[in-house]
């Protein structure tokens, strides 16, 4: 190679000793071709030595990429090497740190490649490893997945945004990159990754502020998942682009002209693309023609200071007829992601609708890099540091961290995921001047419920701008709440149905189950007894073994961890087999009990559900309806041809039944192989009324192959829907499964099997 290239040394080394001469100096001139300015002269400065300690950083990591990735080619058939330099190429215009930098040279190697993340911070430091593994683990996530393994790949992901928020911008780079050359894919795979794409990462670009890579980010995705509709929009936008060009030179000189006169001098104007997505789906959304679209076509202008801002909206409104209802001031409320900006629409000179923005040189920035502005502006020393947890503007983050806790229900958990990373709508002020952002459809109870727990719990009433309106009133821009608060107030089960918010849903079912807590408690434990046995209990519930089980599965003490049990926020085969894990349980759990419940699994063959009445007659007791793998004890019924009937041992109806009529019997472990039989049991849940209760429940009971023989649904207004269902079980572990899956539904508050005993 010339002695100018970049990567000087011999091409077969470089690219390893499997290639043949031509083909490595092809691949190294193509490397070479790619390298950015900033990176060719960063290069030369540390070949000669003059280069400062963050581009000697950036360089090594840029070769030890270069090696490790020899002879590895992506499906364009272009070297890896490609890859890495481009994503590094975007943090470094995001205004990334050196360590950011390298860690996008170097964010595939421990994937791809036998070095360890030892080995990358024994080259790169700390720093670097701690970027690099926490990539490398966020891209074994997968969110097209079931909704229980799509809520923990939520919560990881979330977790290392709170760790360090730099770890998702060098992803987001990376998923950049990848999506504009995701031509080289395969068609199934391209549309599966645009998906992902806009769900999960143009949304979470968008909270993070990074709007460049939002817009580019969705547009791509656009193209692939609806192709016709995206090549409708550029038709659309090419046929009107010379009218409209013609449009914003006269208005981009009508406004240079008067800020000129106004003696503004430092300012820019200049004509702002609306994204083709954007206009599509703001044309969804609205129910509109392309042509009753206001922002298709946007001027921008950049002043340096707030009151330069307003200054220039003066002027706007003055030489150009304001549109009515299509100001917005988000300078002086921010959104959620910081972005400033005045926006208004006015009438043009040749009749057409044009969007005027105004801002300043940073809230453009801000506009266009989020978080990477905050450093480059902020923490232009320091700009390294992970993020802080007194940074108001990522509460949102932090907020989502703690609801890890909180909602343990995987539904309910994304739900609030979706809500927090797409931006709220409505701003509304408490009496104190303190400002909220809420979903669009947000009601005075959401609103009382993000001020604070308590007081959404005590709500009575709500004033909005000084008058009394009912709660489910929707909130709009501008309105002043107050709540109205009683200590007897509580919330009512209609709630539920008007709440916009997640957040206002959980707490709203938390207080419910709360208030049912001895109820709850006595369910716990009761189900605690039949797997453990009465014998021991008390001592185990009492153990510092209990308490530490209790901290493991995030409650704050034993009673916790029992009603948790009880309403189904845990099941008690799950807290069962933990105790069993641990290397003490053995002196607090009752071997005997487990054993018990399958010493026939091996010794007998017979078809016979019950062990030892085979060829006899008999019945299953409809008064306690036991099931196989609970304990049950046969009774010889007097002056009936049923012969031997079968109950639970723990039947109230066994009491009177002298012992000379009871006779020990045993479930015979049913094979694999063989036909299950089932038993009709009957069991009531207890839930919060709303629309498509009874369909969620019906679908869990048949996605686990459950009959229902009947349904029977008591509804009363303000008050719990009452649903008793029949249905055919094989076994108690079967019965035990669908009632923990009913119970974690977010509106169930208790699930009962019904007795006549």
């Amino acid at each position: 190679m010339a002695p100018t290239t970049l990567l000087a040394e011999a091409p077969v080394e470089r690219l390893g000793q499997s290639l043949d001469y031509e083909k490595a100096q092809e691949c190294n001139a193509l490397v070479d071709s790619w390298i950015p300015d900033w990176l060719r002269s960063s290069w030369e400065k540390s070949q000669r030595g003059e280069g400062e300690n963050e581009e000697d950083i950036i360089c090594r990591a840029l070769d030890f990429a270069y090696r490790l990735h020899d002879g590895q080619c992506r499906a364009s058939g272009e070297p890896y090497i490609l890859h890495p330099i481009s994503v590094a190429s975007i943090l470094k215009d995001l205004g990334g740190s050196s360590a950011m930098i390298a860690a996008g040279f170097l964010h595939d190697v421990v994937e791809d490649t036998d070095v360890s993340c030892d080995q990358i911070e024994e080259k790169f430091g700390k720093e670097v490893r701690q970027l690099v593994e926490g990539v490398t683990k966020l891209s074994k996530l997968s969110f097209e997945s079931k909704t229980e393994s799509q809520a923990e790949n939520f919560r990881r992901m979330f977790l290392a945004m709170a760790q360090d928020i730099r770890v998702i911008i060098v992803k987001l780079a990376d998923r950049l990159h990848n999506m504009r050359t995701l031509q080289h894919l395969r068609p199934e795979k391209q549309v599966l990754i645009s998906r992902e794409t806009r769900e999960i990462f143009a949304p979470l670009a968008n909270r993070l502020g990074l709007g460049q890579l939002k817009w580019e980010l969705e547009d791509i995705a656009f193209k692939y998942i609806e192709p016709e509709q995206y090549q409708m929009m550029e038709s659309l936008v090419a046929e009107t682009h010379e009218s409209r060009q013609e449009q914003l030179v006269e208005v981009t000189r009508v406004l240079r002209d008067r800020l000129v006169a106004m003696e503004i001098e430092d300012f820019e104007i200049s004509g702002r693309p609306k994204h083709l997505y954007g206009i599509y789906r703001k044309m969804e959304r609205q129910q509109k023609q392309y042509n009753e679209i206001y922002d298709i076509q946007a001027v921008r202008v950049i002043v340096n200071t707030k009151e330069e801002c307003y200054r220039v909206l003066a002027v706007v409104h003055d030489y150009f007829c304001p549109i009515p209802g299509r100001f917005k001031d988000y300078i002086g409320l921010p959104k959620p992601n910081r972005y400033q900006s005045l926006h208004t629409a006015v009438i043009g000179p040749k009749g057409q609708p044009v969007e005027v923005q105004i801002r300043t040189w940073e809230m453009h920035h801000i506009a266009d890099y989020g978080i990477a502005a905050h450093w480059k502006y902020k923490e232009s020393n320091s700009a390294s540091k992970p993020l802080k947890g007194d940074d108001q503007k990522f509460t949102w983050l932090r907020q989502l961290v703690e609801w890890q806790r909180e909602l343990k229900d995987p539904q309910e958990y994304l739900d609030s995921v979706k809500e927090d990373l797409f931006d709220s709508e409505v701003y509304v002020f408490s009496p104190k001047g303190d400002v909220y952002c809420l979903p669009r459809g947000a009601t005075p109870v959401d609103f009382a419920y993000r001020v604070h727990t308590e007081v959404g719990n005590h709500c009575s009433g709500a004033l909005v701008n000084s008058v009394m309106v009912p709660l489910q009133r929707p909130l709009k821009h501008g309105d002043i709440v107050t709540i109205l608060t009683q200590n007897n107030a509580h919330p009512s089960t209609d709630w539920i149905n008007f709440v916009a918010t997640s957040s206002a849903k959980s707490r709203i079912r938390q207080w419910f189950k709360r208030s049912r807590r001895d109820e709850n408690l006595a369910l716990g434990r009761s189900a605690l007894e039949r797997e453990l046995g009465k014998s021991g209990l008390e001592a185990l519930l009492k153990s510092d073994q209990m308490l530490k089980l209790a901290d493991r599965c995030n409650y704050h003490s034993v009673e916790d961890l029992i009603a948790g049990i009880g309403y189904g926020e845990t099941s008690v085969n799950a807290v069962v087999n933990k105790l069993r894990e641990h290397q003490h349980s053995d002196r607090y759990i009752n071997p005997q009990k487990f054993e018990a419940r399958h010493e026939h699994s091996h010794s007998h063959s017979s078809k016979s559900p019950i062990l030892g009445l085979e060829g006899m007659v008999y019945s299953i007791a409809g008064c306690c309806a036991p099931l196989p793998g609970e304990s049950i004890i046969g009774v010889v019924a007097l002056g009936s041809n049923r012969g031997i009937t079968i109950h639970r041992n723990d039947c109230n109806n066994l009491a009177n039944i002298p012992s000379d009529r009871l006779l020990h019997v045993a479930w015979n472990q049913q094979k694999e192989n063989d036909h299950a039989q089932t038993y009709p049991i009957d069991i009531r849940v207890e839930t919060i009324d709303r629309v498509g209760v009874l369909r969620d429940i019906l679908t869990r009971l048949s996605d686990n192959k459950i009959n229902v023989r009947r349904a029977n649904v008591q509804t009363k207004k303000g008050k719990a829907a009452i649903i008793d269902l029949s249905i055919d079980i094989s076994d108690r572990n079967q019965f035990d499964r669908v009632c923990n899956q009913i119970k974690k539904m977010c509106d169930t508050l208790s699930v009962s099997r019904l007795v006549t005993e």
